[in-house]
């Protein structure tokens, strides 16, 4: 690249010469990407800033909470308060939304973020990190749990940050995908990808094979094909990937390919899934068709499902639009 091009600069550019955003959601999202630095750092003391470990509570879904969790969840809520550009934020973290309090001004915007993903990976020092997602407010006065009740094509921005050996900001604001590494010596984020494009075809899949007695005839039937290699239907060799953390495994599809699969299966049939519609598969669908790949639940694309709880939850296929239209098609 002939010259650095700021995470600042390339919104002023999105706002300014694309005119894809207003400025109110440029300033939110820049603020995002600070509360992203703050965790990184937060994330590289690891034992030396006493971060490790559990904080014996749980969160709204029944999970132990990490130290880590509490943190992250701390740093999104303080840094956005106060700005004037959100009118509430949503959580995995918390049980209901955190209306922007009377002394502030409030905003346009509705922010709901995963503060910290891939939790079992903390303490064992592989990447984690933070996902967001971005929606207009509905018109009205009073904001409420409702009008976060919003499909994933409504958003307007979303992106995660990996605390891997380099801090990288992944985001979408509706004209593809752009990645930017956290210059340390700067203190500022530096793109170094545009048009960020996922391969239609791909030789690797992530899933939790543990899991397998559990899952449901479609999917067996697509990893029994991969597993069968060369000699079998699909006459190509496959190899898994799975590293517990959605965020890294999205980031590693983006970057190379792949398909992502945290499927329904027969432990809790009552659930749709594991992954949460609006804090995971929803801003992770949205990046993964913006980068030219799919996302869909197995029956229909993520981003067209109508949300009726705040912490509903998903099965998610996504990655090279191949490999997930293959899948998709067993369902059916």
């Amino acid at each position: 690249m002939a010259s650095k091009v700021s995470l600042t600069r390339y919104l002023v550019e999105q706002q300014r010469v694309n005119g894809l955003i207003p400025a109110q959601l440029r300033l939110l999202l820049e603020v995002v990407a600070r509360s992203c630095k703050s965790i990184s750092q937060a994330v590289n003391k690891g034992a030396l800033g006493g971060v490790l470990g559990t904080a014996e509570s749980e969160n709204v879904q029944g999970e132990i909470q990490k130290k880590l969790d509490i943190i992250a969840n701390e740093v999104l809520i303080e840094a956005n308060e106060w700005g004037g550009n959100l009118a509430a934020m949503a959580s995995e973290e918390m049980e209901g939304i955190y209306v922007v309090p009377n002394r502030y001004p409030q905003g346009e915007y509705l922010l709901l973020f995963d503060p910290l993903d891939g939790s079992s990976n903390i303490d064992v020092n592989v990447s984690i990190g933070t996902i967001f997602s971005v929606l207009r407010k509905p018109e009205g006065s009073q904001v409420s749990e409702q009008d976060f009740l919003q499909a994933g094509s409504k958003q307007v921005a979303a992106g995660y940050c990996v605390y891997g050996p380099q801090t990288t900001l992944v985001l979408t604001v509706g004209n593809g995908v752009a990645m930017f590494t956290l210059d340390r010596e700067q203190g500022s984020f530096v793109l170094t990808q545009e048009n960020v494009q996922v391969p239609a075809d791909t030789q690797e899949f992530a899933i939790n094979m543990s899991n397998m007695r559990h899952w449901d005839a479609p999917i067996k039937r697509y990893v029994d094909e991969c597993l069968a290699g060369k000699e079998g239907p699909r006459g190509k060799d496959f190899n898994m990937r799975w590293i517990a953390s959605m965020v890294a495994d999205v980031h590693r599809i983006l970057t190379r390919g792949g398909i992502f699969m945290y499927p329904w299966d027969k432990r809790e049939p009552t659930k749709p899934g594991k992954l949460r519609l609006m804090y995971e598969a929803n801003p992770m669908g949205w990046l993964i068709e913006q980068a030219g790949g799919a996302a869909t639940n197995g029956k229909e694309r993520i981003l067209a499902i109508n949300p009726t709880q705040l912490h509903q939850r998903v099965s998610v296929i996504l990655g090279s639009k191949n490999e997930v239209e293959r899948v998709t098609g067993y369902h059916s």
